[in-house]
């Protein structure tokens, strides 16, 4: 028996199916950050997926490392986010917000007052760009800036804002939240040995340290919304945004694995950035995941239907995250179930602009 359009429940939620719409950045929100009518339109579109997590959305203006993106720190992007739970609801979907900190991966244009991106140590990324502002105000892919070091009363401040977003997050309607701890940016910039070389509680040699700023966060959120509604993404062996391989790597995330399995999460969502252009998850390393941490868990990583009912039937994973796919059919759903072809996605238009390559794809009947 097919188990990929089967029903699924996750904390005190009942999913119509186990696929579910990854989050992906589109670059499109109005001014001040704020999620609009044609996000709301976006998601409704696409809310026959099992579970929608939103694209990331920065905890704070310190937290934002690319121009146009939603935050969900304001009082007034939290009630523009309530045309898109409606939205979504209103098809009968549910629908999780990413809640995002990118640390390092930031420019001194798009900080408060003007200062350095933070992060875990002060160490630029090196080659990597962000969506930002030059000296002439002009919008464009930047190198990043050389970051500073949190303080550890700057951790709390961090937490806090973490703690407050997914606050609104839920007042906005959100089904839960997920915290963004992959893809380089700041929970794994704690995390990741090679680059975290502190000598606090908070870095270093100790596994127990680098992944404490990732529990304490995860901690807090569970305390303040519930733990049945926080969701936590991590990418294993990433290599985005300037991390490298350290000494350690595979027993960092399988201790970090059982610590979150004592907590009753939602879920933990791995992504395996292969497709990214990145290295894989290596071979085996999710089977030892799956037996470490025995709360729901969701893979994301180039899936088709086949190998997506493969990790299913396997027992590999409980849910399956498609990104691209979704972004080019909004009936993906439909079209999987159906083994209907896919249209492609348009990469010319995947970040910034308007409904061109965002809301204008076709579903199934339109192009027979």
């Amino acid at each position: 028996m097919e188990k990929l359009f089967t029903p699924y429940e996750i904390g005190n939620l009942s999913l119509s199916n186990r696929i579910v719409m990854a989050p992906m950045t589109r670059s499109r929100a109005s001014v001040g950050d704020q999620a609009n009518a044609l996000t709301a339109k976006y998601y409704r579109q696409r809310a026959s997926a099992g579970l929608i997590i939103t694209e990331g959305s920065q905890i704070s203006v310190q937290g934002q490392g690319y121009l146009y993106t939603p935050g969900i720190y304001s009082n007034e992007q939290t009630e523009a986010w309530k045309q898109t739970t409606q939205a979504v609801h209103g098809e009968g979907g549910k629908i999780y917000m990413q809640l995002w900190h990118v640390g390092r991966v930031s420019h001194v244009s798009l900080q408060p007052n003007g200062g350095k991106p933070v992060s875990s140590v002060a160490v630029r990324a090196e080659g990597i760009n962000c969506f930002a502002r030059d000296e002439e105000g002009k919008a464009g892919q930047i190198p990043v800036s050389e970051p500073h070091a949190l303080t550890k009363a700057e951790i709390k401040l961090v937490i806090d804002d973490f703690v407050q977003a997914a606050r609104n997050a839920i007042s906005a309607g959100f089904d839960g939240v997920e915290i963004h701890g992959a893809n380089g940016y700041l929970i794994e910039q704690f995390i990741n040995e090679r680059l975290n070389n502190r000598e606090d509680e908070y870095g270093g040699k100790n596994i127990e340290n680098r992944i404490r700023f990732a529990l304490e966060v995860t901690d807090a959120v569970a305390l303040a919304i519930g733990s049945e509604k926080t969701g936590i993404r991590l990418s294993p062996f990433g290599r985005l945004s300037d991390m490298h391989a350290f000494e350690g790597e595979a027993e960092t995330w399988l201790i970090l694995a059982r610590e979150l399995g004592k907590r009753s999460l939602a879920y933990v969502h791995l992504s395996d950035q292969k497709t990214l252009g990145a290295q894989a998850i290596p071979a085996g390393f999710i089977k030892a995941f799956r037996e470490t941490y025995t709360g729901t868990l969701i893979i994301a990583g180039g899936f088709d239907k086949k190998r997506a009912e493969e990790y299913l039937q396997n027992n590999l994973a409980d849910l399956i995250a498609f990104g691209r796919p979704f972004i080019a059919n909004p009936d993906l759903v439909n079209r999987l179930l159906n083994d209907w072809p896919l249209n492609e996605v348009n990469r010319s238009v995947m970040y910034g602009g308007d409904e061109a390559g965002y809301t204008d794809y076709p579903v199934w009947p339109d192009i027979q």
